[in-house]
């Protein structure tokens, strides 16, 4: 049942901007992630430490479901403060839970585009570095609960990566990416200081994994 599942986004940034910004600490750190790879220098690779717990934060989630009459309802939470943002989270997801179980008498499911590798494990490493208890949903792990469009794809291929916005070109639903994409976050948020544009970009990324994930199902898209 579509009505019980929560999708999500999120949006992530280095905790410092650039390579040169970190403590000698931690660039020998940084620096140790990369030995094993010496065509890359550490400082060009820094480009994608957003994408790492450990040197980066939660600045956007985006929160959706479809309600009883097929409706796409979609929430953003953004912080420039990630223990407040995550706080934030953590209640939302206790009241679809309550929601759910009021409504429907059974529990509910989390779903991300590649969420199993990144969202979730993320949000509760995020989690545990800003001291919040992790919910019960995220640390089960359980996969009946956790869904993952990309998976779904995959029908047990393993072979690659397959991205949110492919999948919206091959099913004819509209790019999410029409005003900046995941490189481009990092920048907006701290050159730009514009969080709010990247709330609207996570928000459009929610409503078109829900969108796929009825596509994955045979379910029709208006």
């Amino acid at each position: 049942m579509i009505q019980k599942i929560l999708f999500l986004d999120i949006e992530t940034v280095p905790v410092k901007y650039r390579y040169s910004e970190l403590s000698d600490r931690e660039k020998k750190l940084w620096d140790a992630k990369w030995k094993y790879n010496p065509d890359i220098n550490p400082e060009e690779q820094y480009s994608k430490a957003g994408i790492y717990a450990e040197f980066a934060k939660v600045i956007c989630i985006g929160l959706g479901y479809v309600d009883n009459q097929d409706n796409i309802k979609v929430k953003v939470l953004a912080d420039d403060d990630e223990k407040v943002l995550l706080s934030e989270f953590n209640n939302s997801l206790y009241k679809f839970y309550q929601y759910v179980f009021k409504t429907y008498n059974a529990e509910y499911n989390l779903c991300a585009h590649n969420g199993r590798e990144f969202d979730f494990p993320f949000l509760c490493r995020r989690m545990l570095i800003n001291d919040i208890a992790i919910p019960e949903i995220l640390k089960s792990g359980r996969r009946d609960m956790l869904l993952d469009t990309m998976d779904m794809w995959k029908f047990g291929d393993y072979k690659n990566f397959t991205s949110l916005d492919l999948l919206a070109y091959v099913f004819n639903i509209e790019s999410p990416k029409d005003g900046i994409d995941g490189s481009m976050v990092a920048k907006v948020y701290y050159e730009d200081k514009d969080i709010d544009k990247i709330a609207t970009y996570c928000q459009k990324d929610v409503e078109t994994l829900i969108k796929v994930y009825k596509r994955l199902l045979g379910m029709k898209v208006d």
